[in-house]
């Protein structure tokens, strides 16, 4: 999968799956956003429900902003070479192509980002 656009729905796509517990907090073309349903505070202040992710396509890439990876690193540290290298920063990964492994790792990837934001009761 080579094309912007495929990529940014197959993510999109896997994030709906999680909705709820998550829920969407903007769906445009420019940003699609899903964070928990519990009342809590993120940093000093009380949100609707806590960050998850977000996907936003960008000229030469689409970008998945991952904040579980951000707030529990210990839990992805599975992740493979080919997937890591596409993370930059600490939370947002930039796809340009995705093959069928980094597929199915970024399926279970989110699957375990929600599991641990149920533990912690994030979500």
């Amino acid at each position: 999968m080579e094309d912007i656009e495929e990529i940014r729905q197959f993510l999109i796509e896997l994030l709906e799956i999680y909705v709820p517990p998550l829920q969407v907090r903007k769906n445009s073309p420019q940003v699609f956003e899903v964070a928990g349903c519990i009342p809590t505070m993120q940093g000093k202040q009380k949100v609707e429900g806590f960050y998850f992710g977000s996907v936003v396509p960008k000229p030469k890439d689409t970008r998945l902003y991952f904040f579980p990876i951000y707030t529990h690193p210990e839990e992805f540290v599975f992740i493979s070479p080919e997937l890591r290298k596409c993370l930059k920063g600490k939370s947002c990964f930039h796809f340009k192509k995705l093959n069928e492994e980094m597929k199915t790792e970024i399926k279970q990837m989110i699957r375990k980002a929600i599991d641990v934001y149920q533990k912690h009761e994030l979500i």
